[in-house]
């Protein structure tokens, strides 16, 4: 049998109207700022292709990644393509071939982009990657009023773009965040004085558009939004844009037991049955990325119902309780809802970060490999 026909035990339903909506509510917020949507790795894990090709329809400006393997399939939409952090050696020739943006975080890096698109005959778009704060990559904002017009003397190069990156714009309009931004300023009016001008100004990721309303304000005109189009935020932000999950990650009951008291429920024997127990066994684990932190604290959906998770969870299972459910309620191949959902019963993405004590791109990132990504929207229904 063609195991490609096989049905998966574990599956995400990724919404691609609900993505639709996402994005044009950040759209509408940030207006007159343009959206780049950021799908690094594989869109978040949830699948780059569908995502980009409904991004691409409802408007966005462009698409930013992280590495060139990622760029490549995204420059058949004809938008602006562009890595937002440093581009290794072997990576400039292909990515200059193909004109993809590239980050200007140093001197030397300048230097190598201009020549081999000297080589090439070609142009090279670049955007001047400014270190405000983050501590990551870039140009640190005191050596930037002197470096950046040393680089503007290159040849071959279109370095039309400048930007930041903000590490706790979920605070607010914090010091922090609004000292970065000052940094951003002095350097652009600095530029400005010597006749220096750029056509793309952007620092506000999604916890900025929710947090910062400066970042995506004068003299910022584009903004990236990576997590908000997948409806989730950073745990201590703030919720400014009416935004909803577009994943629902779903499995299947394998297995439905009357267990009796005493009894121990995974490894290391963490739960015991207090009580005659009915239990489920469902076909998902830490390897379909289920947090192992869910271990005796956590719920999954079944029946429109909370069932609380017992034991540890395994690999490939977990186990759960079916106490409110009558006899047969519950039946082998049932599904079942491990993240998302709808209504008051709904697993939000950031209640699973808690528990891991990490981010929401954390939680989503995880989803193992043997996860089937299935998208669904109005228009595949109607066909």
């Amino acid at each position: 049998m063609d195991s490609s026909k096989i049905r998966s035990r574990v599956w995400v339903e990724v919404n691609l109207d609900t993505l639709e909506e996402n994005f044009n509510k950040i759209r509408t917020a940030v207006d007159p700022a343009k959206v780049l949507a950021v799908l690094k790795a594989n869109a978040y894990g949830l699948g780059v292709e569908k995502i980009a090709e409904r991004l691409n329809r409802a408007g966005a400006a462009g698409f930013c990644v992280a590495e060139l393997k990622e760029a490549l399939p995204l420059i058949r939409f004809g938008k602006p393509v562009q890595i937002l952090g440093g581009v290794l050696d072997y990576e400039i020739p292909e990515a200059v071939a193909n004109g993809i943006i590239l980050g200007i975080t140093d001197m030397e890096t300048a230097k190598k982009i201009s020549a081999e698109a000297v080589r090439q005959g070609k142009t090279a778009e670049c955007h001047f990657k400014l270190d405000t704060g983050m501590g990551r990559l870039g140009i640190l904002a005191k050596d930037a009023v002197g470096l950046i017009p040393e680089v503007l003397k290159l040849p071959n190069l279109d370095c039309c773009g400048i930007y930041s990156h903000f590490p706790v714009a979920y605070r607010g309009e914090d010091n922090f965040s609004t000292r970065q931004a000052d940094k951003f300023y002095r350097i652009l009016e600095a530029m400005r004085e010597k006749g220096i001008y750029f056509r793309k100004i952007h620092m506000a990721n999604s916890d900025g558009i929710n947090n910062c309303p400066f970042s995506f304000r004068y003299p910022f005109n584009y903004v990236r939004t990576g997590i908000n189009l997948h409806g989730s935020f950073d745990s201590e932000g703030q919720r400014a844009l009416d935004l909803k999950s577009i994943l629902t990650l779903k499995t299947r009951v394998v297995a439905v037991r009357n267990m009796p008291a005493g009894h121990t429920i995974g490894y290391g024997g963490t739960c015991r049955l207090v009580k005659d127990t009915r239990v489920g066994t469902i076909c998902a684990g830490y390897a379909d990325g289920l947090p192992l932190n869910l271990s005796n604290r956590g719920y999954v959906v079944i029946k429109d119902r909370l069932c609380p998770i017992l034991g540890r969870l395994s690999m490939d299972y977990a186990t759960v309780s079916l106490d409110q459910f009558e006899d047969g309620e519950v039946k082998t191949g049932d599904d079942v809802i491990c993240l998302g959902g709808e209504g008051m019963n709904a697993v939000p993405v950031e209640n699973w970060a808690q528990l891991k004590g990490t981010h929401p791109y954390d939680v989503i990132c995880s989803l193992g490999t043997r996860v089937e990504r299935v998208f669904v929207s109005r228009e595949f229904n109607n066909l």
